[in-house]
């Protein structure tokens, strides 16, 4: 990948970082849970995912080999404090943070499993997996039932990003334009999911009801 690349690819990152450790730490202060605790979640939220990519992977998780997820964690945590009030405020703050960095590490996991030479459909779920195991891990954590088994779409619009992102690389577009769209994907396919209440069904399997009636 050219310099230009590389670029946008690391802003993704680290954009999908404090997104989703607010989102993490948002979440965490509803939990009575104190700094240290809000900055633990905030970072398993936002390395999750792509701890498991890249064990997946075989390479050593990124977050080990650069301090800067550790420091934007921390700067998110702090934003969080200060900007507390306005955070309270905007009710809609954890979904805002959350779809973001579902996009952004949506994008990023499919395009270091690319890089990696893996098949498209592998890149796919790589990319669902970055995008969701952070948030799984954060729910679990705090009790909460994780958005990615709930009737919502969420893993979904992943995958959607994912066929828009080889979809644009065959049409031969620049890669960095690629990205983008993949990322917006997710993001406009969650927020459309929410607004217009477009869920899955909910699996049911009791049959209690039929055998009620016969």
């Amino acid at each position: 990948m050219i310099f230009s690349e590389i670029s946008l690819i690391e802003v993704l990152d680290l954009l999908g970082t404090f997104a989703f450790a607010i989102s993490g730490i948002r979440l965490a202060s509803g939990k009575n849970i104190d700094w240290f605790g809000a900055y633990v979640i905030g970072l398993v939220t936002a390395t999750g995912g792509g701890t498991i990519r890249d064990l997946l992977l075989d390479v050593k998780p990124f977050w080990m080999l650069d301090a800067t997820y550790l420091i934007i964690t921390g700067v998110a945590l702090f934003a969080a404090i200060l900007f507390k009030e306005k955070l309270l405020r905007l009710g809609n703050t954890l979904f805002i943070f959350d779809t973001v960095g579902l996009g952004l590490f949506t994008t990023v996991g499919i395009v270091k499993s690319f890089d990696a030479g893996l098949p498209f459909w592998v890149c796919i779920l790589m990319g669902a997996l970055t995008g969701t195991a952070g948030g799984v891990i954060r729910d679990v954590l705090i009790n909460e039932v994780p958005l990615l088994f709930r009737k919502d779409i969420y893993a979904l619009a992943c995958i959607a990003g994912g066929f828009v992102f080889f979809l644009c690389y065959q049409f031969n577009l620049l890669i960095p334009v690629v990205e983008v769209l993949a990322a917006l994907t997710v993001i406009v396919i969650r927020v459309v999911a929410v607004k217009f209440h477009i869920q899955l069904p909910i699996l049911n399997l009791d049959h209690t009801d039929a055998k009620r009636e016969e």
